[in-house]
């Protein structure tokens, strides 16, 4: 009994030497994934908080503040931070592959450099690992002071359109917006080519006649697919509704007040109120362009 007794007890330490405490991060780590048109924009970073400290350039003795002007920054803490984009990308008008990349900035007092940087590895600042020859892009973009205080570092979208966005670094009073913009218009050639090739629906003729007039262009290919998507699903009151807004939209007032009409008595068999609100909106709209 001695002896098993004294293999037990190396074992027992064993385990309580490897074992770790799981505990609140000082930086916790945050993953926000946006849709911008057809693409899809992943970012995961960690979030500092300021804690009342100066965070950029030098504090008021003259010493190095958090994230001193001039030196690499991750753009959160921990690892670095991360971005991935599904497709090619132009930032600041500036062409972008798609592909995961390593997001730093270089700060000055009145210009930052954000770089998109190939090796994703390096944890910490990147002082020590990060070499310039591995930047995929750089480009600068001029810091502004906000009235509202961000405690923890934020990285957001805002501005969304079809193929762009504004992607905001806020963090204490400062925040810079980088530009983002996409090919969404050849994405969705491709789209559309694909689907009306393959036994296109109604649903799909409307689909495609209701992205064109939302866009404002081909509106004579609109006319024609929302034709065919009437001529296969029949009458519906949001078919004739985009029919309307084509047909106005190509000056065609008087075929547009037909087709609201029509989407308006179906759109109130349905109880649809609102495009019932819409077409008598639209139908008085064009009728005092005619007389």
């Amino acid at each position: 009994m001695k002896v098993v007794g004294l293999f037990i007890l190396p074992l027992v330490w064993t385990t309580i030497g490897w074992s770790q405490i799981t505990h609140p991060k000082a930086s916790p780590f945050t993953k926000t994934e946006q849709v911008i048109g057809l693409s899809k924009i992943s970012l995961e970073y960690s979030r500092p908080a300021v804690r009342k400290r100066k965070v950029f350039g030098l504090q008021a003795d003259g010493t190095p503040a958090l994230v001193p002007y001039g030196r690499i920054w991750r753009v959160g803490a921990n690892e670095s931070t991360k971005i991935t984009f599904d497709s090619d990308v132009k930032i600041e008008g500036k062409n972008l592959p798609k592909g995961t990349y390593a997001l730093y900035i270089f700060p000055y007092e009145n210009l930052w450099e954000v770089v998109f940087h190939k090796n994703t590895s390096h944890w910490g600042d990147g002082r020590d690992n990060y070499n310039p020859e591995e930047d995929a892009l750089r480009v600068s973009v001029i810091p502004l002071k906000t009235l509202a205080f961000q405690e923890n570092l934020l990285i957001y979208f805002d501005e969304l359109q079809h193929d762009s966005a504004q992607m905001i670094i806020h963090w204490a009073s400062t925040k810079v917006q980088v530009s983002l913009s996409l090919d969404t218009t050849s994405m969705m050639d491709m789209e559309i080519q694909q689907k009306l090739e393959d036994n296109p629906s109604a649903q799909t003729y409307y689909e495609v006649a209701r992205y064109y007039q939302e866009q404002g262009i081909r509106l004579e290919e609109a006319l024609s697919y929302l034709e065919r998507a009437l001529e296969k699903g029949g009458d519906t009151y949001y078919f004739f509704r985009v029919k309307a807004l084509v047909e106005a939209d190509l000056g065609n007032y008087e075929a547009a007040i037909v087709s609201a009409g029509k989407s308006l008595i179906l759109a109130d068999a349905e109880n649809k109120d609102e495009f019932v609100r819409l077409n008598q909106k639209s139908i008085a709209l064009w009728k005092s362009k005619l007389y």
